[in-house]
């Protein structure tokens, strides 16, 4: 018997002239071109064989793929049987006129691929059902056409028709899955930015709403949430996108995350890699604007010069400065009253004393911790501080005063 290999080599030499590589349509017209080179009388001699192979290719499907191995009940499986039947059926008719109308094949077996995608299976498994039916097919037909006394020549010829015709077939369903998937992922799409829309609402979004909206994203509304505020756009979004609601068509892309525990945080960091962000506060999911809010207010204060320039902003770790920047007059009138006595000096004194200052106050004058906060010797520290007193006298040791200077001097400029 003729092997499917030794079929499919040597004809390309013997009637590579003859066959086109596609129809003007875009679909394979290689078995029209094989077909149309096979003796007509053959669609007579192969159409009983072909009617009786369909039943054993489905039974050969069932019993060497796993996943059909289970009943072949409802759509799919009444697909799958009406698929095979279609095309052993057109087959034989295509040997008898190869130029036969081919509209129903193509919605059938478009279909197989969508039905193939809602029972949640990759299309692999469709094209690994499509390689058995050739093989058997080709074993059929080559037993049938040796005892008709078919030339060898003609059943190379028939067997490359047979294998063309199944990688249309198959290429139809891989066309049909992926149609299905992509609208799939299109409605997906839409749900999870209309669930976007709903957690980034003012007022917040009442909590039935939101629990409907997420089940149909399919996406898991989480005790604790935080938004990204992403700049400095990558080619590429974050890793982190990929479990994320994402906005990335606005002018302030954005994403809205599960919170990350506190030793998570490293790798959070990681996933943004490439982007510019800033991570707002963990928050419930219906007040998922407010987080937002505190991480865009972030990256201006980044952009400002308010926060250093980090790759990643944690909001948890600035929030009081984030709180006396969200007014930028009272912080600037908090300046202004509380480290007067520093507007005199020279930049260099400024910037010695603030420091030693804000040191001084916040270890509440432990010279010790001041010098190691410094490096600078303890004698030095005391002698700032001598300083200090002259310029800002009772007001060192009055407790409000002390709180609104470490105030004023975290809004200070830097």
């Amino acid at each position: 018997m003729t092997r499917p290999q030794d079929a499919r080599s040597g004809i390309e030499a013997t009637y590579g002239p003859l066959l086109t590589p596609a129809r003007p349509d875009g679909s394979s017209g290689r078995p029209v071109q094989l077909w149309a080179l096979l003796p007509r009388e053959l669609a007579t001699a192969f159409r009983p064989v072909l009617a009786d192979v369909a039943g054993e290719v489905v039974r050969e499907i069932q019993r060497t793929i796993p996943d059909y191995a289970r009943p072949l009940d409802g759509a799919f499986g009444k697909a799958l049987k009406t698929g095979v039947q279609m095309a052993f059926l057109q087959f034989v008719e295509r040997i008898g006129n190869p130029e036969a109308p081919s509209e129903d094949r193509r919605s059938v077996f478009l279909s197989l691929g969508v039905q193939e995608f809602h029972q949640g299976r990759n299309v692999d498994v469709l094209q690994a059902a499509y390689r058995v039916g050739a093989r058997v097919t080709w074993r059929r037909v080559a037993e049938a056409g040796r005892r008709a006394g078919v030339p060898s020549a003609t059943l190379c010829l028939l067997a490359e028709a047979i294998f063309a015709y199944i990688d249309e077939l198959s290429a139809l369903s891989v066309e049909g899955h992926a149609e299905a998937r992509e609208k799939a992922a299109g409605a997906l799409e839409r749900r999870r930015h209309r669930l976007m829309e709903l957690l980034l609402a003012d007022p917040p979004s009442p909590p039935d709403v939101l629990k409907n909206a997420a089940d149909l994203a399919r996406w898991q509304l989480p005790d604790l949430l935080v938004a990204v505020a992403l700049d400095q756009p990558s080619d590429e979004a974050p890793v982190a996108a990929s479990s994320a609601l994402a906005d990335f068509e606005s002018t302030s892309p954005c994403l809205l995350l599960p919170a990350p525990e506190p030793d998570q945080r490293d790798q959070f960091a990681e996933d943004l890699a490439g982007w510019r962000a800033a991570i707002g506060p963990a928050v419930p999911p219906a007040f998922a604007a407010r987080s937002l809010r505190a991480a865009r207010e972030a990256l201006r204060l980044v952009d400002s010069g308010g926060l250093a320039d980090e790759p990643v902003t944690w909001c948890v770790d600035h929030l009081s400065r984030l709180w006396l920047f969200k007014e930028p007059f009272l912080a600037a009138e908090l300046v202004r009253e509380r480290l007067g006595p520093l507007a005199g000096l020279t930049g260099k004194q400024h910037s010695r004393l603030a420091g030693t200052l804000l040191a001084w106050l916040e270890t509440c004058g432990n010279v010790r911790e001041v010098a190691e906060r410094l490096a600078v010797h303890p004698q030095t520290v005391r002698s700032r501080a001598q300083e200090l007193e002259a310029l800002f006298a009772d007001g060192l040791r009055d407790p409000e005063r002390r709180f609104e200077m470490i105030l004023a001097l975290r809004a200070a400029p830097s």
